[in-house]
C-alpha cells in the first residue's frame, strides 16, 4: 500500500549508523567495512563509496584472542560525526583495534592518520556506545579495554581530554543509547554553560540484590570543564547522574531499561522535551512506554537536588543513602556561571579541593527525574520500541503536535500523536520485510522534504512521514486523524499540507476524527467468489484508520467471528469447510466513535457462491436391488464423463451421502442428475458442520488411534496376567495357557494337608522299593530345607520329625496356587 525506497548492497550488512546532512542533502551510512553517501531525496542513488577493510595481519591477530575471524574481526563503523564542511571523523571497531580517522568529503577518501580509537568506539561491535560532535570536539561513550569492562564517557580533545573516574559509582556496567548537547540561551543572564548529556542504562549502585537490577540513567557534563588542579585531573569535575523514572504508578508497573532518546529542540517550545522509550527488566509481558521530560526538570534536580552516599552500616540490600550533611560552596558538579566568576572561580581549575573532592564520591543524586504528567505518554503491549524520533507539526487549525515515530525490533514504525489527553498510534508501517529490527531512526525536518531514514543489518529505508494519497476517500482521509494530511474536495484527493505551496480554507482536517463535513458518495464495487464445497475463503479487507475497528457482516447480520468456522485476520477473514449455507454477500465496515458520532464506512463487499456439483450417469437410469429383509435401497452404479471429475471436489462428501441413503431411502431409482444434485445439497443442512469437518478430515486419524491404544492395551494385559500381576480370574486363565492344571484351595489348612499327605506317601514308597525317592514336584511354595537330591539327610533325625509334621514353610494367602503337576 505504501512505497518505500530501499538501499542494500549485496555481501555488505549492519548499516547501523546515519549521520545527516540536510544542507548538502546527503546520508552518510557507516556499515561493515564500507561507507556510503546516498541521495537524501532518493537514497538509491549512491553518490560516493569508500571500503575501509581490516588487514590480513590485525585479523590474524583477532583471530588468535578468540574473536571469529568471519564476523567479530572486521571493521564495523560505529561513529559518523560532521567535524566540517570538508571533513567527517570517523572511527571502526578494526577488528578489536579500534581506529578514528578523517574522511575527505570532496574526494571520499581517508587522511590515513589512523588515530587510536580507545574510548571513543567500542572494541567488540557488540558493546554500546554513542558519541556527539560538539565544536569539533568527540563526546564519547563506550568501553575502554578488550574485554568492555571499564566503560567510560571521554572527551576527544587536543586541547583538554577529559574522562570520567573509573570507579562503579560513576559508571556501573552501563549500555549506552543517546547523548546530545543542549545548548545554553544566548539571552540568559546567568551565563550558563553548554551541557552534554548522556542516557544509559546501568546496574544499580543504591540496591544490591541476588541479581543484578538495571537503572535507566541520565548523566551530565559541562563543555568548559577542563577538570581539577589536583584532584581529578583531566577528569570530569562536573560529571553528575540521575534516575530516569518511568512507571505506572496505580498498576505497579516499572520500566527501568531505555532503549533510546531523543531531545525534541523547537523555537515553538519553551524548553527542549526529553523523549524516551523504555522496557520493564524482565519483560515477559511484551510492554513498552514513552516517557517525556522536560529539561527543566532535570536542571531542578541536578542544580539543587540532595546527593547520594554510600551507606557507612550496611542496611540489607540498601547500599547507598542520601546525604543530608553540609554541601560545599561552589556547588560541588555545577557548571562555572557568572555566580562562580564573582567568588573568583574562573574555571574548574580554581575549584577548591573540598568541592572536588565531594563531587569524587557523591556523583549520584537522590533526587529523580519524574517524567510530564507523572505516567507514561504512550504503553504499547506486545511490542519492543527501539528507536525514537519526535517531528513538531502545525495542523490546519493552528494546533501544535508531536508526532512520533517509533521503530520496533520487529522492522515496524509506529507513528503516534497526542490528542484529548492521550496518546494514540495511528498509522504501523512495516519498513522492513524480514522483520529485523530498526537499529537507527533519523528525521529530516526540512520544510517540503520530510523524510525518515531507518537502518537495520540489513540495509536502510526511506520513507515519507505521510503516506496521504493512500486514503482515497474524504471520510479515510479525516479519519487518518493525521496533522500531515488533509482533504482536498476540488481535487478529490489527500494531500500533505506541507507539499503544497499555500494552504486552502476548504480544505478539510480535523484530528479529533469529526468527518461530519465530508459528502463522500458511497461506492460498493462487490467483489466475486466461486469456492467448492469443503475448501476454505478468504476473504479481504483493508482498513485505513489505525483506531477503527473492523466488522463483518453476513447478509445484513453481523457476524460471530467468534465461530470456530471463522478466523478473522488483520486484513482477511477466513470461512473454513464451506457450505450451501455460506454463500451470499459479505461486508466489511469499518466503524468509529468520535465524539458520541458513530462513523461507519463499507470498506469492502464479497459475493461469495459454490460450485454446483454434477454427476452424468452412464445410462438414463440406474437400477436398485433390494437387499434381505430391509426396504429397497437405492443402488447406483455410476461413471462420470471424461473430463468431468477435474470439476467435481465432493469425494470426501461421499460417504455421508451413503449414509442418508441406507438410513433414509428416498426412492428405488436415481433418474436424473438433479436429483443428485438436491441430495448433496441437502446433507449440511441435517448435519451438523463440526460433524462434517470431522468425518472428512480426522476419520481416518481417529480409527488409527484407536487401534493403536486397544492392541497396545491387549499386550499390556496379556503381559501381566502372564507375569501374575492380576487376580484370580486371569491366573486361571495363565494355567489354561500354560497346559498345566490349577487347584482351588479356599484356606490354609486344605492347602498344608495335601502337601503332606503327597510328601508322605511318595517317600514311604521310595524307602520300601530301595528307590530313592522322587523330587517333590513343584508346588509353587518356598521350602525351609533346601537338599539337592530330594533326600533327608542320616544324622538329622530331629529334623526329619520336624520335617514331616511341617515340612513346608507354607503361605497360602493367594487363593489358587499354581501346580505343573504331570498327570497321574
Amino acid at each position: 500500500e505504501v512505497q518505500l525506497i530501499h538501499f542494500n548492497e549485496s555481501k555488505v550488512s549492519n548499516y547501523s549508523t546515519l549521520l545527516l546532512s540536510e544542507d548538502k542533502n546527503v546520508l552518510y551510512v557507516g556499515a561493515r567495512e564500507v561507507i556510503f553517501a546516498l541521495n537524501a531525496v532518493n537514497i538509491a542513488e549512491k553518490q560516493h563509496e569508500l571500503h575501509w577493510k581490516v588487514t590480513e595481519d590485525k585479523r590474524t591477530k583477532c583471530a588468535v584472542k578468540g574473536k571469529s575471524e568471519q564476523t567479530e574481526c572486521r571493521n564495523y563503523v560505529r561513529v559518523l560525526q560532521q567535524l566540517n564542511d570538508t571533513f567527517l571523523y570517523v572511527c571502526g571497531t578494526n577488528a578489536f583495534h579500534p581506529t578514528c580517522d578523517y574522511l575527505n568529503l570532496i574526494s571520499f577518501e581517508l587522511g590515513g592518520k589512523n588515530e587510536d580509537g580507545k574510548g571513543r568506539c567500542p572494541f567488540d561491535p557488540a558493546q554500546s556506545y554513542t558519541s556527539v560532535m560538539v565544536d569539533e570536539e568527540l563526546y564519547s561513550g563506550t568501553s575502554y579495554n578488550f574485554l568492555g569492562s571499564e566503560p567510560i564517557i571521554l572527551r576527544h580533545s587536543h586541547q583538554s581530554p577529559l574522562r570520567t573516574e573509573y570507579t562503579i559509582p560513576w559508571l556501573n556496567e552501563p549500555n549506552f543509547v543517546f547523548a546530545d548537547v543542549i545548548r545554553a540561551d544566548p539571552n540568559s543572564t546567568d551565563g550558563e554553560d553548554d551541557k552534554i548529556y548522556f542516557f544509559f542504562t546501568e546496574v544499580s549502585v543504591e540496591y544490591e540484590f541476588v541479581g543484578k537490577l538495571m537503572i535507566p540513567r541520565i548523566a551530565r557534563v559541562c563543555k568548559r570543564d577542563q577538570g581539577g588542579l589536583r584532584t581529578l585531573q583531566k577528569k570530569w569535575t562536573s560529571f553528575l547522574k540521575a534516575r530516569l523514572i518511568c512507571t505506572i504508578p496505580d498498576k505497579n508497573l516499572i520500566f527501568n531499561v531505555i532503549n533510546d532518546v531523543f531531545i525534541l529542540k523547537s523555537p515553538t517550545l519553551k524548553e527542549p522535551v526529553i523523549y524516551g522509550v523504555f522496557t520493564p527488566q524482565l519483560n515477559n509481558v511484551g510492554l513498552s512506554a514513552v516517557c517525556a521530560y522536560n529539561l527543566s526538570t532535570v536542571e531542578e534536580v541536578f542544580s539543587k537536588g540532595k546527593y547520594m552516599q554510600s551507606a557507612t552500616v550496611e542496611q540489607s540490600h540498601t547500599k547507598w543513602v542520601r546525604y543530608n550533611g553540609e554541601i560545599p560552596n561552589p556547588r560541588p558538579g555545577a557548571c562555572i556561571n557568572n555566580e562562580a566568576r564573582a567568588s573568583n572561580y574562573m574555571s574548574s581549575l580554581n575549584l577548591p579541593d573540598k568541592t572536588l573532592q565531594f563531587v569524587k564520591d557523591h556523583p549520584l543524586m537522590d533526587d529523580s527525574v519524574t517524567p510530564m504528567g507523572d505516567r507514561p505518554r504512550l504503553v504499547k503491549r506486545d511490542v519492543k520500541y527501539t528507536q525514537i524520533v519526535v517531528d513538531r507539526v502545525r495542523a490546519l487549525n493552528g494546533t501544535i503536535y508531536d508526532v512520533m515515530f517509533i521503530g520496533t525490533d520487529r522492522g515496524a514504525l509506529h507513528k503516534a500523536i497526542s490528542y484529548e489527553n492521550g496518546m494514540h498510534i495511528i498509522e504501523e508501517t512495516q519498513l522492513f520485510p524480514n522483520f529485523e529490527p530498526v537499529q537507527t531512526l533519523l528525521l529530516s525536518s526540512k520544510t517540503g522534504r520530510r523524510y525518515l531514514f531507518a537502518g537495520s543489518n540489513s540495509g536502510v529505508v526511506q520513507s515519507p512521514v505521510a503516506f496521504c494519497d493512500k486514503y482515497t476517500t474524504c471520510v479515510d482521509c479525516v479519519l487518518a486523524r493525521d496533522p500531515y494530511c488533509a482533504w482536498k474536495p476540488l481535487e478529490a484527493s489527500c494531500i500533505d499540507i506541507f507539499k503544497e505551496g499555500e494552504m486552502e480554507r476548504n480544505w478539510i482536517q480535523n484530528i479529533g476524527g469529526d468527518a461530519s463535513s465530508c459528502s463522500d458518495k458511497v461506492r460498493e464495487n462487490p467483489l466475486q467468489h466461486t469456492f467448492k464445497h469443503g475448501s476454505t475463503a478468504e476473504l479481504k479487507c483493508s482498513q485505513k484508520s489505525n483506531l477503527a475497528q473492523v466488522v463483518w457482516k453476513f447478509k445484513d447480520d453481523v457476524l460471530r467471528v467468534e465461530s470456530p468456522k471463522y478466523r478473522l485476520l488483520e486484513k482477511a477473514l477466513l470461512i473454513f469447510n464451506l457450505s450451501e449455507g455460506d454463500s451470499g454477500v459479505y461486508q466489511c465496515l469499518s466503524e468509529e466513535k468520535v465524539k458520541n458520532k458513530k462513523f461507519s464506512q463499507v470498506l469492502a463487499k464479497h459475493v461469495l457462491e459454490l460450485k454446483k456439483m454434477q454427476h452424468t450417469m452412464v445410462g438414463p437410469t440406474a437400477t436398485a436391488a433390494p437387499t434381505e429383509g430391509n426396504s429397497d435401497v437405492p443402488k447406483v452404479s455410476a461413471v462420470s464423463t471424461e473430463g468431468s471429475t477435474a470439476h467435481i471436489s465432493t469425494t470426501h462428501m461421499v460417504p455421508v451421502t451413503t449414509a442418508r441413503i441406507l438410513t433414509k431411502p428416498i426412492g428405488p431409482v436415481l433418474t436424473s442428475v438433479a436429483s443428485n444434485t438436491e441430495l448433496f445439497n441437502s446433507i449440511p443442512d441435517a448435519v451438523p458442520e463440526k460433524t462434517m469437518f470431522l468425518k472428512s478430515n480426522d476419520n481416518f486419524l481417529l480409527m488409527f488411534l484407536f487401534l493403536f491404544f486397544f492392541i497396545l492395551f491387549l499386550c499390556l494385559l496379556s503381559y501381566n496376567c502372564y507375569k501374575g500381576y492380576l487376580p484370580g480370574q486371569c491366573l486361571k486363565f495363565r494355567s489354561v495357557m500354560l497346559l498345566g492344571k490349577k487347584k482351588s484351595k479356599s484356606d490354609f489348612s486344605d492347602c498344608e494337608q495335601s502337601v503332606k499327605e503327597t510328601l508322605v506317601e511318595q517317600g514311604s514308597v521310595s524307602h520300601q522299593s530301595g528307590e530313592q525317592p522322587k523330587p517333590a514336584h513343584d508346588t509353587g511354595y518356598e521350602t525351609e530345607p533346601d537338599c539337592g537330591n530330594s533326600q533327608l539327610q542320616a544324622g538329622d533325625s530331629q529334623a526329619s520329625r520336624e520335617a514331616r509334621d511341617k515340612p513346608f514353610d507354607v503361605k497360602c494367602e493367594l487363593k489358587y496356587a499354581d501346580s505343573d503337576v504331570e498327570g497321574d
